[in-house]
């Protein structure tokens, strides 16, 4: 399976070049964080098989986001979802919640990564059905033989062991991958009240779809009147946009 896979994403080189273009915005940070927790790296690439590095994916079963959170895991790891604001798609909130989930999942499966990610997937309960429905036939209850389980999770974990063979050695593939910066793309700012996206694009002289990508949890393209009061922008323009904001007058915050 991870062959078949890899012969996929090899054979559709725009489309790994385009996802890692998305990417860069965001795996710094996610690897940064990956990291502090030591868990396997390849985990930083969990968003290339979820949403391909789209900030604003939504699928059918109504999951959002990067790593693509259903609305009942959402509220089980604290991300809050209102008319104005959805947590699942937060950059900083989300990418903790799945590390949160991944370390959990972490007790229930003894430390067996293939049935963890699995188990992101497809949920915990049912994996646990597929392994207890091997166990009372005397059958494997490694990933590789729940065959009970759906078709796309079986293919998750080759997925993600293909991708990451891609990103490590895409010269094998023929294929060209545009160099990520080892730094911060974004940081954190308070902005203590209300403010329309546009504005703080046209204070960092960004577009406003630039800005939208690193703040996709805010809806309506301005910030929560009751919060939370915090933006994410880019790094290099985190001391102009401050210096702004000081210097901008309430009732021109939003338009």
């Amino acid at each position: 399976l991870v062959a078949k896979h890899e012969r996929w994403y090899g054979s559709n080189p725009a489309y790994i070049e385009r996802m890692v273009k998305r990417a860069r915005l965001y795996l710094y940070y996610i690897v940064d964080e990956v990291e502090k927790r030591e868990l396997p790296l390849e985990i930083a690439l969990l968003p290339a098989i979820e949403s391909a590095f789209k900030p604003h994916a939504y699928s059918r079963a109504r999951a959002a986001g990067l790593w693509q959170f259903i609305p009942s895991t959402g509220r089980l790891f604290g991300l809050e979802r209102n008319w104005w604001y959805d947590g699942r798609r937060d950059v900083v909130k989300a990418t903790q919640a799945a590390l949160d989930y991944l370390e959990e999942l972490n007790k229930a499966f003894d430390g067996d990564w293939h049935l963890k990610l699995a188990a992101y997937n497809a949920g915990q309960r049912r994996v646990m059905n597929a392994i207890e429905y091997n166990r009372r036939r005397g059958r494997p209850t490694d990933y590789q033989n729940l065959r009970t389980l759906k078709r796309e999770t079986l293919n998750y974990v080759p997925k993600l062991l293909a991708i990451s063979k891609i990103i490590l050695y895409p010269e094998n593939y023929g294929i060209t991958l545009a160099s990520i910066p080892n730094e911060p793309y974004f940081s954190r700012i308070e902005i203590g009240s209300q403010i329309d996206l546009g504005v703080a694009a046209r204070m960092a002289n960004i577009s406003l779809g630039d800005l939208y990508d690193i703040n996709p949890a805010f809806k309506r393209r301005a910030t929560a009147p009751d919060g939370p009061h915090h933006l994410l922008v880019p790094a290099e323009q985190r001391d102009i946009i401050l210096s702004a904001l000081d210097k901008l007058p309430e009732k021109n915050r939003v338009r």
